[in-house]
């Protein structure tokens, strides 16, 4: 990752700052895939009905859902991102379920093929994964598409707490991450971990300190943090809905991150601070707002605070 000495334009190293820097200035848009993967924590493999708050749907755009060749939702997704967002450069970007859970035969044709389509214009591959489906071999595939691409490797971390991820049937340990994180030291990969802030029985002293448990990996160049929303079709869905408990509002939510910023290594770029899901979907908590609306209120906050990425960090 290309190192940016500037102080960061918003209090914090947004990824869209950075990928106009690393592209010179050209518009970068993810364009996502369903490759039909499953989750060993939904097939039987590690449990049956995955995460607790997880329903896939809830983060895969419709585009992607209602098509099934990859090749058709690349380009009609490119056709997209360039009509409605005047965008010039592509990252491919396999998201929804578990991206590394198939033989590497298997992962090598599918991502070869994506890549195939568009190459002039595809910049980058993306891929979503948990840490327990990554070994060395699939990390060395991973690791051959860097020489012509920015290759990102994005786990869950959720939570630190492996009471937290017994709770939420994750199915992995956070010593499980911590495990491939070490396996990645030095790699050309850039790595990002996907937090969630407001777990039941998770105090604000506890999610302060996903920073310091970030910042110890190097390796780690991108993060995207989240707010724990409760979306239809998850377990923590129907648990929601017999017996409500505690979620950020959008104030609080805002303001734990005028908290957890200055804690967070300046180098890391913030691909994400909060999560959305489709308004069919979304139970709770409803901010009211569009995403455009959620971030210029988080950004406009950070920046009347004065807040800036780092500054209470001591590596």
């Amino acid at each position: 990752m290309d190192p940016d000495p500037d102080p960061p334009a918003k209090g914090y190293r947004s990824y869209g700052t950075w990928l106009r820097a690393k592209f010179g200035g050209k518009r970068v848009f993810k364009v996502i895939v369903d490759a039909g993967f499953t989750c060993p924590n939904r097939d039987g493999t590690k449990g049956f009905g995955g995460c607790t708050y997880c329903n896939v749907d809830s983060f895969t755009p419709v585009l992607p859902r209602s098509l099934d060749a990859i090749r058709a939702q690349i380009e009609q997704g490119i056709a997209r991102a360039r009509e409605n967002y005047d965008a010039e450069r592509f990252i491919i970007y396999f998201q929804p379920n578990t991206n590394t859970y198939a033989p590497v035969d298997r992962l090598r044709a599918l991502f070869d093929e994506a890549l195939s389509i568009c190459p002039d214009e595809v910049v980058g591959l993306a891929v979503g994964t948990r840490p327990d489906c990554l070994d060395a071999e699939k990390i060395a595939l991973l690791e051959s598409y860097c020489g012509r691409l920015v290759v990102d490797l994005e786990m869950g971390m959720e939570s630190i707490y492996d009471t937290t991820l017994a709770t939420l049937n994750r199915g992995c340990t956070h010593g499980d991450l911590v495990a491939v994180l070490d396996s990645l030291a030095g790699s050309p990969l850039n790595l990002c971990v996907h937090t969630v802030f407001g777990f039941p029985g998770e105090t604000r002293d506890m999610m302060l300190a996903y920073a310091d448990e970030i910042n110890r990996f190097p390796q780690i160049r991108f993060v995207k943090l989240h707010h724990l929303h409760i979306v239809s079709g998850s377990i923590l869905g129907v648990r929601y809905k017999r017996e409500p408990f505690k979620l950020f509002s959008l104030e609080e939510y805002t303001d734990f991150l005028c908290d957890f910023l200055p804690l967070l290594r300046p180098d890391i770029v913030v691909q994400r601070l909060f999560g959305i899901a489709d308004w069919d979907l979304l139970i709770a908590p409803n901010w009211g707002m569009k995403k455009v609306r959620i971030q210029a209120h988080i950004d406009g906050e950070i920046a009347r605070r004065g807040i800036v990425q780092g500054s209470l960090y001591q590596g």
